[in-house]
Formats: C-alpha cells, sequence, structure tokens
C-alpha cells in the first residue's frame, strides 16, 4: 500500500526562487496592455446599460430645460370665462368675508398667468360677445351626430373599463380638469366622466359646466356617468390654451352656514326644532363618495308631511356634510338648523306651503 507521506519534498528541499527568477515570473503572469484597436468599432467594448440609462435621463433634463426655457410667460389664454379652482361648487354670487391667505399669492404661480388672482377668480380682463362664441362653438361642434354614431360612441365609452375615464369628485368640475379633458380629446372623441359625492346632487349643474367651459357636448347620460363628445371639427393643434393651477388654493371664509336663531322663528322654537330632528327617524341615509341623485327628490317628499328632517351622514365627513346642506339649501329649497355627529337637520322653512303648492 502506497504512502502519500514518501511522496511529500523534504522541509529542506522546498522550491526558492531567486530574485531574477521572480521577477521574469511576474512579467509572463500580468496581462499584456490591450492594443489599441481592441477599441474600433468591430472590438468595441460592451457600455454597462446603467451608463445609457443615465445619458438618456441627462438628455431628456437637457431637452425639458430647452423647452422650460422657450416657454414665455406670463401665458395668455383667450378662454371667456373667471378662471376659478371650481366652476360647479362655487357661488360667484356669495362674496366672502375673510381670505385665510392673501390674494397676492396665485395659484398659477408668481407672474405665470396675465390674470389677477382675486383671492377667488382670475378674471377675464377682455369682455367677450357670447354671440361670437356660440358661433365658434358650433363651428367646432359641425353637424350633428346620427343616431348609428351616437351609439356607436356611447358602445365605445360607457364601459366601466373604458380607458378614457375621468373621476369627477367633491371638487366638481375644477381648473385643471378642463386640460385633462382635452388631453384625452387628442386621441379619442369622446371622454367617459364618472361623478361621486357632492356635485351629484344638481347633475344638471354639472352637464351644464362641462358643455360652457369646455366647448363640447353631452351625447349620453346615466345616472351619474356622462359622456362628452369633442365634436367633429376639432382640433388638437388649435385646442384653447389651459394654464394649470400648480395648487389648491386655500378656501376663503364664508358666513356661517347656520345661525343660532332660524329666520322666522324664535330661540325656544329653533332649539325644539332640533331636538324634535335628532330624535326623528332619518331620511335616508349617506355614504362618502356615494351618488346623491335622489337625495333632493326624497327630502321634498319628506316635507310634505313633515316640518323638520334629517339626513345621517355618518361617515360622509363634516366638510362635506356642509356642502350637502349648502346644496340642499338652494335646490329644496330649505333652511338648515342643525350639523351634528354628522347629522343634518333641515327645517321646512316658513315658505313651505307654497313650495309644495308649487310641486
Amino acid at each position: 500500500m502506497l504512502k502519500f507521506s514518501s511522496w511529500r519534498r523534504p522541509p529542506h528541499e522546498t522550491l526558492t526562487l531567486t530574485s531574477p527568477i521572480l521577477s521574469i515570473f511576474r512579467l509572463l503572469t500580468q496581462s499584456p496592455p490591450l492594443p489599441d484597436h481592441i477599441h474600433d468599432p468591430p472590438f468595441s467594448l460592451t457600455s454597462n446599460p446603467k451608463d445609457n440609462v443615465q445619458k438618456k435621463k441627462k438628455k431628456k433634463k437637457k431637452e425639458n430645460g430647452e423647452s422650460k426655457k422657450g416657454q414665455t410667460f406670463p401665458f395668455k389664454s383667450d378662454l371667456p370665462f373667471d378662471f376659478r379652482y371650481s366652476y360647479s361648487e362655487a357661488n360667484p354670487s356669495v362674496h366672502p368675508i375673510g381670505f385665510r391667505e392673501p390674494p397676492r399669492f396665485s395659484p398659477f404661480g408668481p407672474a405665470r398667468l396675465d390674470r389677477k388672482w382675486t383671492g377667488t377668480a382670475a378674471p377675464a380682463e377682455e369682455v367677450v360677445d357670447p354671440a361670437v362664441v356660440s358661433e365658434q362653438r358650433k363651428a367646432v361642434l359641425g353637424e350633428p351626430l346620427s343616431e348609428d354614431e351616437i351609439a356607436e360612441l356611447v358602445e365605445r365609452y360607457r364601459h366601466s373599463d373604458c380607458s378614457r375615464q375621468i373621476n369627477l369628485g367633491k371638487g366638481g368640475v375644477t381648473h385643471n380638469m378642463l386640460d385633462d379633458i382635452h388631453n384625452h380629446w387628442k386621441r379619442a372623441e369622446a371622454v367617459r366622466i364618472k361623478c361621486l359625492g357632492v356635485p351629484t346632487l344638481d347633475m344638471e349643474n354639472v352637464c351644464f359646466h362641462l358643455e360652457d367651459k369646455c366647448g363640447g357636448k353631452i351625447i349620453y347620460r346615466n345616472i351619474n356617468i356622462i359622456l362628452l363628445y369633442r365634436g367633429r371639427n376639432y382640433d388638437p393643434k388649435n385646442r384653447p390654451v389651459v394654464p394649470l393651477m400648480l395648487w389648491k388654493p386655500y378656501a376663503p371664509i364664508y358666513p356661517k352656514l347656520v345661525k343660532p336663531v332660524a329666520d322666522g322663528l324664535t330661540f325656544e322654537e329653533t332649539k325644539e326644532m332640533r331636538n324634535r330632528g335628532l330624535n326623528s327617524p332619518p331620511v335616508m341615509k349617506l355614504t362618502k363618495n356615494g351618488v346623491y341623485v335622489n337625495v333632493v327628490e326624497r327630502v321634498r317628499e319628506a316635507f310634505r308631511s313633515e316640518e323638520v328632517v334629517r339626513l345621517d351622514c355618518t361617515h360622509v365627513g363634516s366638510s362635506d356634510c356642509k356642502r350637502i346642506g349648502v346644496k340642499l339649501r338652494d335646490l329644496v329649497p330649505c333652511v338648515p338648523i342643525l350639523f351634528k355627529d354628522e347629522q343634518i337637520i333641515l327645517w321646512k322653512g316658513k315658505n313651505g306651503e307654497e313650495h309644495d303648492s308649487q310641486h
């Protein structure tokens, strides 16, 4: 049997390299420098993909910088209406009593718009003839669509999986939404708008502002779903200039919605009405970001037999409760007398009998 120990070299016979031999060994083991022709196109080294991504990002930044340099400020827009954050949820006839920020802070940015910000709107400087605006809108819409054309567009855009959809929330028809609609109209004839929340109390108001501010035409409406058509002669290259709001402006301070004593009642009568409303069963229960298209009619029907009604708005939010109360005050009409624990108490008012005779 072989003994491996016999194959070992004795310690005194270990191979030692002298300095000349060691230097020659190092020269032989070192890799030779790459020739110059290795960097020529047929032999070019593979580049790191991360470097290519960084180069592309730098190019994009340069292009964006050049495009920003080419922009001219301030923006000039020929849209014939005052710019507001929300068109459907703001009442121009109600003037605020104070502001939470100075009016000099424009949401369009400093010196970016040729209109002065008043705290609630940026008024148009030039007065435009409504007849001229109506003619321009008719020219863009062109001939009315036939029934077959409307049915084809409705079938294409009415479904929930439509990619051309804009969600309309509690802000209503906002200013930046106009730009979103025109961006969809670049590649689509119509856009689907899904409405939720407080604006659904008055869908007629939402439809009016969509057509008035965008210039399109509503060809389909089902509860809270709207299809807005751009028109036969719509040209994306000649679309109106819509300067964007860079941030949401602070809401101004308005007079109190609920008075300590309701008009036409004494303090004791107002207190009795509030207690009666809190102890009465709710007319209906509202959910957060729900569809409220039938709330106005339900409240009107309840006022035919009751003088005070209650709406259960649990989990809706206190701000939305006040928005709902303002809408119902103008649409029913009625008098909000209490907002407590997300419960809305509405009083029929002194003119309730005349209102019932009209409906």
